[in-house]
């Protein structure tokens, strides 16, 4: 039998994603309107909206619902940690590119070099925290 309260969390996971995407595609599609790009903030907030719409109706697709997190296991805790760590090991590798690109080409890599920074505490942070916890 569910309880109130696992009911409550069930239908939050359920409606997170998409609502976090809508509540994106408005944070940026009104900054690139104000920005003065009309057509590109209608456009951007349009993509993530028909995100937010295919992940809430996605019915029974096991992506979609892993995305969701409606019948979360440890399998889909364990896909979700892998594709987070590969989602990482891409972007650190793009930020170092970037920042060569700019020091090779007598600029002073900013504002990646900033981000570099940020991922390099985050990650001593978290290795701290986990280890700390464990």
């Amino acid at each position: 039998m569910e309880t109130a309260m696992s009911s409550r969390t069930s239908r939050w996971r359920w409606w997170h994603l998409p609502a976090v995407a809508l509540f994106l595609g408005v944070l940026c599609g009104g900054a690139i309107w104000i920005g003065g790009d009309h057509g590109g903030g209608v456009w951007a907030f349009a993509v993530l909206a028909g995100f937010a719409v295919l992940i809430a109706l996605g019915g029974r697709s096991e992506l979609i619902r892993g995305l969701r997190g409606d019948g979360r296991d440890e399998y889909w805790a364990r896909v979700d940690l892998l594709a987070t760590t590969f989602a990482g090991l891409v972007a650190i590798t793009a930020i170092i590119g970037m920042c060569l690109w700019e020091w090779a080409h007598g600029r002073d890599g900013s504002p990646y070099v900033q981000l570099g920074a940020i991922t390099g505490v985050a990650y001593i942070v978290g290795v701290a925290l986990v280890r700390w916890r464990g």
